[in-house]
């Protein structure tokens, strides 16, 4: 399988405090990974460095073989808006705008025709068994709808890889469960997902796990 991502020895210093410490780490096409670890370990600034959302302090980030220049914001928010989807802990929905409109909203800021986005947005929706609820804006609905629109919207511009931090956080164990079940359905159809998560549950259930501590990857498990 090929390369999505990889990165070597990256470093990532924040006011002289050394958060991440010669990572080298590989994420392959159709790989379905979760990195763990104690709070402050780098989890959450290793995931935004792979993601393209943060840049190392030194080391090389490549994504699909090309070494990424982080002194090009305009070619690296491209890269970004084209190649991957963000899922967060909060869902960070517009709420003015109804969830079909923020699904819509990745693919308006690419250039993708209106008409064309909102059949995407819609089947995308409905995908989610959010169909019959695309009119409602976000204080309208769930926490756990919120999040499945949110994963709606990253799945606008049919991402190589989507980026997830703490995605289930703020879910009760029902809407976990249902969340964590369209990432394991997504990863069957081909989809590359690297998940952030402190449960280990949960991390579980993916086919990789990186264990960090102290800024450094101390396991790297590949389950057969």
């Amino acid at each position: 399988m090929m390369e999505i991502i990889k990165v070597e020895n990256i470093n990532k210093f924040i006011a002289n405090e050394h958060i991440l410490k010669n990572i080298n780490l590989s994420v392959k096409q159709g790989e379905f990974v979760s990195i763990i670890g104690p709070s402050g370990s780098g989890k959450s600034t290793l995931l935004y460095i792979l993601g393209l959302l943060d840049q190392p302090t030194d080391g090389k980030v490549f994504v699909e073989n090309q070494e990424i220049n982080f002194k090009d914001k305009k070619r690296i928010s491209e890269i970004r808006n084209k190649k991957f989807g963000f899922v967060f802990q909060f869902h960070y929905l517009i709420n003015e705008l109804t969830a079909l409109e923020n699904v819509m909203v990745p693919m308006l800021k690419r250039g993708v025709e209106k008409s064309v986005a909102v059949d995407i947005a819609i089947k995308n929706l409905e995908k989610l068994g959010l169909g019959k609820k695309q009119d409602r804006r976000p204080y309208e609905l769930s926490g756990g709808e919120q999040q499945r629109v949110s994963i709606a919207r990253a799945l606008s511009n049919n991402p190589l890889v989507i980026i997830a931090d703490e995605p289930t956080g703020n879910l009760d164990s029902k809407n976990t469960e249902i969340v964590m079940e369209i990432f394991e359905n997504l990863n069957k159809e081909g989809r590359t997902i690297i998940m952030v998560t402190h449960e280990i549950d949960l991390a579980e259930r993916t086919q990789r796990i990186i264990k960090l501590k102290d800024g450094e990857i101390i396991e790297d498990l590949k389950k057969i």
